[in-house]
């Protein structure tokens, strides 16, 4: 079932003159913002390989069944199995686990509310936007607040009693090294854990079984599965399973805590699985290069968008003909576009002077001697003026 609920707004030439000029400051200190997003980015991606190659030629490859006291403070890589004595939890269900983590993971049948708009201009530079609101019920794994709803009444959701919850171990052994809540924090791989029906009697004790079924492998709070009301709640569950895991840490005792570079960086890797310490440093080297690029890709972006806000008025104003006004913010989209490449790489640019000057000149002066010998490379190519012969 879906409704909709449809608003229309009116804005004059005037007053988009003036939220535009508002626009205007945010679009300056959006620039702003950027070209530090883009500056530090780039500081950040040469301390990050910096700090990382200085890992990889320190790190040495020692074993989880004993601990070397002469490794005290070293960077270390070791590979074993996770193991613990420790149950896994939870005390609302009673579902109960062996493992990393526990993953309650909760959904609420109710209301949501989704809204579009559509804009067009009207002679004289006025706006008129036009909002449909549509309200449809659906599977959520978050609280919808119906009160903020731009038409709740006929909409409303009760509290949400059951959210997601993480049960975690506080710590667990690996050979004769202990593992505290920061290493454990770090694994990933999480796996679907199914409610089974050998789990229905520990809900019925724990919970109480009032409304509470086995459905699809998960916890179904409600009357009839098949027709779900609002209100409704089902639990899942997703499990961080024991095995075998690889770390790259400092040695601390017989424990591992973060290693501490010259180059500025705090090193602390886990992975699942045996891998070697020189893959472990390679896949943190492809992650730096990806997050470096994510960050130039936001930035340029984001640059462009200050721009055009900057340049916001000049379409407002043309709007009093809505033709010219569209064709306005084509241009300034354009140029908005174009200052974002020009500044966002003299930004990255300057940054890598800044950081690694020597790296920088070095191009240079490369990119210079490539130049100048394709330069000769032409000229010598290029066809001789015929001599003429003697009368």
């Amino acid at each position: 079932m879906s409704d909709t609920f449809t608003v229309t707004t009116r804005r004059g030439w005037f007053s988009r003159i003036a939220s535009s000029f508002v626009g205007v400051l945010i679009g300056f200190l959006l620039v702003l913002a950027m070209i530090v997003l883009l500056f530090w980015n780039e500081g950040r991606a040469v301390q990050t390989a910096r700090s990382l190659a200085e890992g990889a030629g320190a790190v040495i490859d020692v074993s989880a069944d004993t601990i070397d006291p002469a490794n005290e403070g070293r960077l270390v890589h070791a590979s074993g199995t996770v193991a613990t004595s420790e149950t896994l939890a939870d005390p609302d269900f009673g579902i109960t686990a062996t493992g990393v983590s526990l993953i309650r993971l909760a959904e609420m049948f109710q209301w949501k509310e989704e809204s579009r708009s559509e804009t067009k201009k009207t002679l004289g530079g006025g706006e008129e936007t036009v909002t449909t609101y549509s309200y449809t019920k659906d599977w959520v794994d978050s609280p919808q607040d119906s009160s903020n709803f731009k038409q709740p009444d006929g909409h409303r959701n009760p509290e949400m009693r059951w959210l997601d919850r993480t049960f975690s171990l506080s710590e667990a052994q690996m050979g004769a090294w202990r593992l505290d809540v920061q290493t454990l924090s770090r694994m990933g791989g999480e796996e679907d854990r199914p409610v089974t029906a050998a789990d229905a009697q520990k809900v019925k004790d724990t919970f109480g079984w009032g409304d509470a079924k086995i459905v699809q492998s998960r916890i179904y709070l409600g009357e009839d599965p098949n027709a779900p009301q609002v209100g409704d709640q089902r639990i899942s569950y997703e499990l961080v399973p024991l095995g075998p895991i690889s770390v790259v840490a400092k040695q601390r005792g017989n424990g591992f805590a973060h290693y501490q570079t010259e180059a500025g960086d705090a090193l602390f890797m886990v992975d699942r699985g045996v891998v070697a310490a020189g893959q472990m440093f390679d896949e943190a080297v492809a992650e730096n290069t990806f997050i470096t690029w994510l960050l130039r890709a936001i930035g340029l972006l984001l640059l462009a968008v200050g721009f055009a806000l900057v340049m916001g008025p000049i379409g407002v104003i043309f709007d009093v003909i809505p033709f010219l006004g569209s064709l306005a913010r084509l241009g300034t989209g354009l140029v908005a576009f174009v200052l974002a490449i020009a500044v966002g790489t003299m930004v990255i640019a300057v940054a890598w002077f800044w950081y690694r000057p020597l790296l920088s000149l070095g191009i240079i002066v490369i990119g210079a001697l490539i130049s100048w010998l394709l330069v000769r490379y032409g000229k010598s190519r290029a066809p001789q003026p015929a001599t003429p012969s003697p009368a």
